[in-house]
């Protein structure tokens, strides 16, 4: 049968476009080697007890961020407590807060604890604490390339209150996992640093917010700063302001009226910063769970205010 030159036209098109489809297809499924997504698909950040609970106990890994003595008092079975996130961080003369990015210790420590990339882990803190460190270690994860993160929501009270088991005392030893430096893809869209703030303030693609207390972004340095304001343009949001009095999480209703007061939309480039990228790391997962696009600056006004070639606002 012959072909015309109009159908052979069509045939050659539709040919190209499978083609072209098949080398699109190989084109992304090889970037997403190289390229570890910031969560896995269709992985809730935030789950509730009932959920933990249904985890194969050999699926999971649990961290408890509460001082060591409320640990000891009680915690749910198999929790390891991790109490002081300055453990993966390093300190540059004054500053300090930034977070570890030396991959041999990295892997040395979260081996010893169990942790492998094929785990989920969940965080949960004290709910009364108020720098909220779970915030930091769930960010902490997520930096480190661990797609399944998680918050406990409502910590170890609600656990308590939902009838689960509790234990005391030091739990069992950790069997160490088999995590390798290759297994730590560190997630730098979830990090910002000084230079990556400076040369963009003043752009409208991103939105500066301040996480600390009111007093602390009018100038007052509680921490050791050595000079006191904010970033220039950055927006103030007290984290507190994302939660309840008893430390649980406003409806995601109720974060959106929040954020749209302040003139803050799904569409910009969030920055968070506080002190020392604790509270601020709080505030980050909020924005994770909302789907917001959100840096973390982790060295924050420690790191900013040590530099005099910053510019501030008071």
């Amino acid at each position: 049968m012959k072909h015309d030159i109009t159908s052979l036209n069509c045939i050659l098109s539709r040919k190209i476009k499978a083609l072209l489809l098949r080398v699109s297809i190989l084109a992304l499924s090889l970037a997403g080697t190289n390229s570890p997504a910031l969560s896995a698909p269709d992985f809730e950040p935030l789950i509730t007890s009932q959920q933990l609970q249904s985890l194969p106990q050999d699926e999971r890994v649990l961290i408890d961020t509460r001082p060591t003595w409320k640990y000891l008092l009680g915690h749910i079975p198999g929790a390891i407590n991790l109490s002081d996130w300055n453990d993966f961080t390093t300190r540059t003369g004054h500053v300090h807060g930034q977070i570890n990015q030396d991959k041999n210790f990295i892997v040395e420590r979260l081996r010893s604890l169990g942790i492998n990339a094929k785990k989920t882990i969940v965080v949960y803190g004290d709910l009364t604490d108020k720098w909220r460190t779970d915030g930091r270690f769930f960010w902490m994860f997520e930096f480190y390339g661990f797609t399944r993160t998680a918050l406990l929501k409502g910590g170890f009270q609600h656990w308590k209150q939902a009838g689960f088991p509790t234990e005391r005392g030091f739990g069992p030893n950790s069997k160490p996992s088999a995590l390798e430096a290759s297994d730590i893809h560190f997630n730098r869209r979830i990090l910002a640093d000084q230079n990556w703030i400076a040369q963009r303030l003043g752009s409208k693609d991103i939105v500066l917010i301040d996480n600390r207390e009111k007093r602390e972004y009018e100038g007052a340095t509680p921490y050791g700063s050595l000079r006191g304001g904010h970033i220039p343009g950055a927006v103030h949001i007290d984290w507190r302001e994302f939660f309840k009095s008893n430390g649980t999480m406003k409806p995601r209703e109720a974060l959106v009226i929040l954020l749209k007061s302040r003139d803050i939309h799904p569409s910009q480039q969030i920055v968070v910063y506080c002190t020392g990228g604790v509270r601020s790391a709080m505030a980050y997962f909020v924005f994770r769970y909302l789907g917001y696009t959100v840096r973390n600056y982790d060295g924050s006004w420690w790191d900013w205010s040590y530099n005099p070639k910053l510019p501030i606002e008071s």
